[in-house]
């Protein structure tokens, strides 16, 4: 309706007054989408009928016509009823059989040709048409088992009375393994072969929930009485449709204010990526600056050059991933060689008795997947040498570990120096503490503890709410051991944070292995790290 209002002003005002209504048609009449109509005219002739099958009949997805199932109900058009039924899937094994033949077909072939043939003989003729042993054992057994040939003192021997019977028996179940992936079993025997494919775990059977649909009775009186009228569904009213008065001739839809909007997942980092970067973060904001090294390295800077002894248990192959090829590398500074010797050997100018072995140089020269970012903090003090300054490194280690919930074979480590003149072990103990509240961990113990490069030294544990108290936090004062053939003559405070640990603690995670999980629905469950200090 148009509403012309006369204005003080001198000019005309003109009101649209819409009333969002069905068409105006015989009430004896329904008015649907040609969507809806070519539903209706699917489901009328099959009376009951499976979602999937509508889609496919229409070539639309299955998701775009749920909605327009469940508004034709509404409308007292269709009636759906959930049912559980059972799928048979093949496997990848069934999948392979008939892309390639059954094992049994193959092997059958061979035994046609020679009747009685030795075992390594006919291992010999399939591994030439490309079959290994596995597959000829497994026909071999489907063979004797049908009754088709005999085994005796390592001789197959083919039963010529059972030959044609089997063939076709078998080229019947490739048959109905064919079907199954068509979405069709006609075979009277099917029974049987389900049985036989689900012994050999060639198929799996799967319950899954269908939607049926079925036509109302007085949709399809209307249907037949030619009642159902046909009309173009809008859902944005324009100024040409009000205008030309074409909105008296189509469906508005209505809104609904009650349908949920769906679930938008817009990209993001993994959520132990973000934990990682915020890490850096607040690290960053403390004065340390980020350094990096090799994930390939010489024993010599993982080990050598932080005291630890050449026969300690770590360095073994039970602790330490070697390198095959190549197995050596090469140190260029033979004089940091030279005294890392000495102070392994008896002390050098440290005033320690050192380790008292002969130091093997070839030892310190092998390859392997580092242990340890402190690597890293022995290399930055050879190259930075004696000032004042903060540096961390937050990478991957590597230790052949048994996969549980707490450790892991690849993990990160935060490891982190400060070199100062009038450093002492107070200050690491307050930047153990400042870390851990940046991070909001509220529930942090210490307790004294020994590592080969650091003296004295600290072990920090931190609360999981599930796991308990968790090594997290170890640190110490690197050793004179450690700092004199480096040519350090400052004091350092090294920690080497299990930052995967802490991880599961920020996230709310009890197995380590959750922390690099890639499935998708686990990812989109996990919110974002909450980390207070970083919150702005």
């Amino acid at each position: 309706m148009l509403r012309f209002n006369n204005s003080s002003r001198g000019y005309v005002k003109v009101e649209y007054i819409l009333r969002v209504i069905p068409m105006s048609y015989d009430k004896d009449k329904i008015v649907v989408t040609k969507e809806e109509y070519d539903v209706l005219k699917i489901v009328a002739k099959m009376e009951t009928c499976d979602i999937e099958e509508v889609a496919k009949k229409l070539n639309v997805d299955r998701n775009a016509l749920m909605r327009k199932i469940a508004e034709m109900e509404r409308k007292g058009l269709l009636r759906t009823i959930k049912k559980e039924a059972e799928v048979i899937e093949l496997t990848n094994e069934g999948k392979e059989y008939i892309r390639r033949g059954l094992p049994e077909e193959h092997i059958l072939d061979i035994v046609t040709e020679k009747e009685n043939i030795s075992i390594e003989e006919l291992y010999n003729m399939a591994k030439v048409r490309g079959i290994d042993r596995k597959v000829v054992n497994i026909g071999i057994m489907h063979l004797a088992r049908l009754g088709v040939v005999k085994i005796n003192k390592g001789y197959v021997t083919l039963v010529k009375e059972r030959l044609e019977e089997v063939k076709q028996d078998r080229r019947r179940f490739r048959e109905f393994l064919s079907d199954l992936i068509a979405g069709k079993v006609a075979l009277k025997d099917k029974e049987r072969y389900i049985k036989e494919a689900r012994r050999r775990k060639l198929i799996q059977i799967k319950r899954r929930s269908k939607l049926m649909i079925s036509i109302t009775d007085s949709a399809k009186d209307m249907l037949n009485r030619g009642a159902v009228v046909v009309a173009r569904l809008v859902t944005r009213l324009t100024p040409e449709l009000i205008t030309s008065g074409k909105w008296r001739e189509v469906i508005i839809k209505p809104y609904d204010l009650s349908v949920e909007v769906p679930e938008v997942f817009p990209g993001r980092k993994h959520p132990y990526m973000e934990f990682l970067d915020q890490i850096r973060e607040i690290l960053v904001s403390m004065g340390f600056e980020e350094v990096k090294g090799p994930h390939i390295e010489l024993e010599f800077w993982n080990f050598d050059a932080l005291f630890q002894a050449q026969d300690h248990p770590a360095r073994e192959i039970h602790d330490t991933f070697f390198l095959r090829r190549p197995r050596f590398g090469v140190v260029k500074d033979s004089e940091l060689m030279e005294k890392v010797k000495r102070t392994h050997e008896n002390g050098w100018i440290t005033g320690s008795k050192g380790w008292r072995y002969k130091w093997n140089p070839k030892k310190a020269l092998r390859l392997i997947l580092r242990t340890q970012t402190t690597s890293v903090s022995v290399r930055t003090l050879r190259i930075v040498g004696n000032r004042n300054y903060k540096a961390f490194s937050l990478d991957r280690n590597f230790r052949p570990e048994a996969l549980d919930a707490t450790h892991s074979m690849e993990f990160y480590q935060c490891e982190g120096i400060v070199v100062g003149r009038n450093l002492n072990f107070r200050h690491l103990l307050g930047f153990l503490k400042e870390f851990s509240r940046r991070l909001g961990l509220e529930k942090v113990k210490f307790k004294p503890a020994y590592f080969p490069f650091t003296e004295p030294s600290v072990e920090g544990y931190v609360f999981h709410p599930k796991l308990g108290w968790i090594e997290a936090l170890p640190g110490g004062m690197f050793r004179p051991e450690v700092l004199a053939p480096l040519g350090i003559k400052y004091r350092v405070l090294a920690w080497g944070i299990g930052i995967d640990r802490l991880a599961m603690v920020v996230l709310g995670l009890d197995d380590i292995r959750d922390l690099f999980n890639l499935n998708i629905g686990f990812l989109r469950s996990r919110p974002n790290p909450i980390i207070p200090s970083r919150i702005r």
